[in-house]
C-alpha cells in the first residue's frame, strides 16, 4: 500500500469552511472519481483546529495508483482556496505497517 500526505495551513476561523468544501468535493466524486483518482482506496482528513493546520491522506493499493493520484491531485484547482488555506507540502510514502481493529 502507498499513501500521499498533503499538509495545509490557513486561518483557524475558516477551518470549518475548508473541511466542508473538501467533504463536499470528495463525496460528490467518490463513486465516479476524476481521471487519475480511481485508485484511491481511502481518504482521511485530519485537522488541528487551534493551529489551523490539516493533513489530507489518500491511500492507494499500488505505487502506480499513487503516482496517478498524485498527478491528478496536483493538477486540481481549488476555487476559493486562498480564503480557507493553502497546501504547504506533499509527501509520497509506502505504507510499511497498517493494523486495524474491528
Amino acid at each position: 500500500m502507498h499513501a500521499r500526505i498533503a499538509t495545509f495551513e490557513g486561518p483557524p476561523d475558516r477551518l470549518d469552511d475548508a473541511v466542508a468544501a473538501v467533504r463536499s468535493q470528495i463525496e460528490s466524486q467518490w463513486d465516479s472519481p476524476p481521471e487519475g483518482m480511481e485508485g484511491i482506496k481511502e481518504t482521511w482528513v485530519l485537522v488541528d483546529r487551534n493551529a489551523g493546520k490539516g493533513l489530507g491522506i489518500t491511500v492507494y493499493e499500488t505505487e502506480e495508483d499513487l503516482r496517478r493520484g498524485d498527478e491528478a491531485l496536483n493538477a486540481m484547482s481549488r476555487p476559493g482556496a486562498a480564503a480557507v488555506g493553502q497546501r504547504t507540502g506533499v509527501g509520497l510514502y509506502e505504507v510499511a505497517l497498517r493494523k486495524t481493529r474491528s
